[in-house]
């Protein structure tokens, strides 16, 4: 029996639009999906770049207006890898035309424009993806496993930092990251969002927070000119959280950490164990267990590449690991996999809005210098 195909049109052609199209170049070769995929048309706005990066990344296409994709009768899924000010714009018409939205993080510059977006793909009644990536490294999916099993025993903590550095440097150019109104936020929506979902998607639901933000660099030179323009963001941002099953969590996000490139780590502690994981020794997961004999515990790092592990078994050897570019693939494995089937599909928009709820409390607590309760949304 022949598969059915799922025809993608990318909007956006840059950092994300390179890993995803390497994604869906790739998914197939791994795993064995039950459809095929046809890449057919990148959407960027310059098009000498957006018709070589088409070429390059082996798209069927181009276009330089992401309408002519969604008005395409032979698209079905409408992946978003522009910048935060585009999300609900293409999102909303994406889903109005009936299509399955895939959509970067965060999906939105704030929870208005979120909520917006989140009810065209409620309306449609069709699935959706937002793409948390991090949730399919195979030691955060393993961490997930041990959680689920209650291994750990009772939860009482999470902390989570995501320590970048790239902005150090007081002369590194205003980039559309520094900007408001196309970023919506600083640190808290560009990396914290990270640490937000994968503390939602391990521990449960954040219920309040207190937090505070803090820009160090107040201006920047625009990008190829000696102009000095503000930057109107968060540089550093810091909240104390409380799940709603009375977890503590802290949390830590900043691109001023001199010397740390991509260290996202947290760590879970509960009554029976703990663990720890560090991106930036990605495929690491570090244990520890109170059971046995005490002059022999301490913790211990396993090595999440064997074929047992989340995903592995579809790549190489034990002890051949995998990289950044794979959490990707995972991704998609399991959003094609599960849109063919007619199964939900994890993380979804649904995901994302809880995550922008977090982080718009996080926004007013910092304003107010008060705890902030996260809105849970209809109930």
């Amino acid at each position: 029996m022949s598969k059915p195909t799922l025809t993608v049109a990318m909007i956006g052609y840059q950092f994300m639009g390179m890993a995803h199209s390497n994604a869906y170049r790739q998914v197939g070769r791994y795993f064995d999906l039950p459809c095929e995929v046809r890449m057919k048309t990148l959407v960027g706005r310059r098009e000498d770049r957006v018709r070589a990066a088409a070429d390059r990344f082996g798209w069927e296409g181009y276009a330089t207006d992401y309408r002519a994709a969604i008005d395409d009768p032979e698209v079905d899924i409408i992946d978003i890898g522009t910048p935060q000010d585009s999300h609900a714009e293409i999102g909303i018409a994406a889903a109005k035309a009936g299509k399955v939205v895939f959509c970067e993080k965060p999906m939105a510059r704030n929870l208005a424009e979120a909520e917006r977006f989140i009810e065209a793909v409620r309306a449609s009644g069709r699935p959706s993806l937002i793409w948390h990536n991090y949730r399919r490294v195979p030691a955060i999916a393993l961490a997930h496993q041990i959680l689920q099993r209650g291994e750990l025993g009772e939860i009482r903590h999470w902390r989570a930092t995501y320590l970048q550095d790239w902005l150090v440097n007081p002369q590194a150019p205003r980039g559309w990251h520094l900007q408001k109104e196309i970023a919506g936020s600083g640190s808290l929506g560009d990396i914290g969002v990270h640490i937000t979902d994968l503390a939602q998607h391990l521990i449960g639901p954040v219920a309040r927070v207190t937090g505070f933000l803090k820009t160090i660099t107040n201006e920047r030179p625009l990008p190829g000119s000696g102009e000095m323009a503000p930057v109107d963001v968060d540089d550093v941002a810091m909240w104390l959280a409380e799940f709603a099953n009375g977890v503590t969590g802290t949390f830590e996000a900043t691109r001023f950490a001199t010397g740390r490139k991509n260290y996202n780590r947290f760590e879970v502690n509960g009554s029976k164990g703990s663990l720890a994981f560090n991106l930036e020794r990605f495929n690491e997961l570090e244990v520890y267990f109170e059971d046995g004999p005490a002059e022999t515990r301490g913790w211990r790092t396993i090595q999440a590449t064997d074929g047992c592990h989340p995903f592995m078994s579809a790549y190489w050897p034990a002890g051949h690991v995998i990289g950044y570019e794979h959490t990707f693939i995972n991704t998609l494995k399991d959003a094609l996999t599960n849109l063919t089937l007619g199964q939900p599909i994890s993380p979804s928009l649904e995901d994302g809005l809880q995550n922008q709820r977090v982080l718009d409390a996080v926004e007013r607590s910092a304003a107010s210098r008060t705890w902030i309760e996260v809105d849970s949304g209809p109930t």
